[in-house]
């Protein structure tokens, strides 16, 4: 090098030690990259077992999990009771064939979450029904009992080999779980079952992320409310959840109307209690495939927009879950058991 070369490769030295290296795309790549397009599928194992059979695009009979990688999908969402009855629609889903499901998951390179109900059948904002065997149990006593339920459960995923990214300390919480105990009329209490369910799970997967879940993804108030009460009271998670049906909401079937309010709730949440978010739940008409299309690619784009890489993924419920089967309104699948354009939403980068 002559002077005015090693001159001028002194200043370039100085621009790059002052600014960084430029990467112009690498951040939106990389989140690209990482970014969690996934699924709950937990009917899968019953629509198999009754015979349901699913088709590729091109009508050719394929497994369930390949279709949805096809899409763009690599994560899948599994939930789990306790002693669950056989019932078609609201049984099943075992320690068992959670952790049957999971390593299936797995062996198609997809990231698994586990989703903890903490009951026999179905919790959600109308229904926290206390599992029967922990029925009249004092306290100290429903504290041990989860905390040997979760470690059980995460155990058994363990010696399978599987280590959860993330678990769901219950299922859609605004009020609460394992009523009447975990009420959030109760929060010293429910608080004190959320941070035992997390002991558990860390003890067990250290890695493995905790999320908080409630439901109602573009209420602000209803969001400000419950998590304000969690950190008073000292309640330990990594991953705000959301879900987001605009089917459900009052007055606001469109999306439309409500997916800015989603965009900042999603913000919102993400800086006011510095964490990481994710829609764990969405879902659309099967009806409105455009729409539902639609939907699922602003929501992705909402996510993806939360700043600092915290928006982490979306998960649609039971896209497989065909209304021949399920009589459910909200699945991506038709009546000739091949997903409806609306899946292809998953694809959209």
């Amino acid at each position: 090098m002559n002077t005015l070369q090693i001159h001028l490769f002194e200043v370039l030295l100085s621009v790059i030690l002052f600014y960084g290296i430029p990467n112009v795309g690498t951040s939106q790549n990389l989140q690209s990259a990482n970014f969690s397009k996934g699924a709950d599928i937990s009917w899968l194992p019953q629509m198999e077992a009754t015979g349901y059979k699913f088709y590729n695009d091109n009508g050719q009979e394929e497994d369930c999990f390949k279709i949805l990688k096809d899409h763009g999908m690599n994560s899948i969402r599994l939930r789990t009771f306790m002693n669950p009855s056989d019932n078609k629609a609201s049984g099943h889903c075992s320690k068992d064939e959670t952790v049957a499901m999971a390593v299936r998951a797995q062996k198609c390179g997809m990231k698994v979450m586990i989703d903890f109900h903490y009951s026999d059948s179905w919790a959600d904002p109308g229904q926290q029904r206390k599992p029967k065997a922990w029925e009249g149990h004092d306290f100290p006593t429903l504290l041990n009992d989860l905390y040997n339920y979760t470690f059980e459960v995460m155990t058994a995923l363990k010696t399978a080999g599987i280590s959860p990214e993330w678990v769901q300390v219950g299922n859609e919480i605004p009020g609460g779980m394992i009523y009447p105990d975990g009420s959030s009329s109760n929060w010293p209490q429910l608080a004190q079952l959320i941070n035992k369910a997390y002991e558990a799970i860390k003890a067990v997967s250290p890695d493995t992320k905790v999320i908080l879940h409630v439901d109602q993804g573009n209420n602000n108030g209803r969001f400000r409310w419950w998590f304000d009460a969690a950190t008073a009271n000292g309640a330990k998670y990594d991953v705000i959840g959301l879900s987001y049906y605009p089917y459900w909401l009052e007055g606001k079937p469109d999306y439309s109307l409500s997916i800015e309010d989603l965009g900042a709730n999603l913000n919102d949440m993400a800086s006011r209690y510095g964490k990481e978010v994710m829609v764990v739940e969405v879902g659309g008409e099967d009806t409105k495939v455009q729409n539902t299309y639609d939907m699922l690619v602003a929501v992705q784009k909402k996510v993806k927009e939360v700043p600092d890489g915290k928006g982490l993924g979306v998960f649609y419920w039971e896209p497989q879950g065909a209304r021949s089967w399920s009589h459910y309104a909200l699945s991506v699948w038709g009546d000739d058991g091949r997903p409806t354009k609306a899946l292809d939403a998953f694809l959209e980068e």
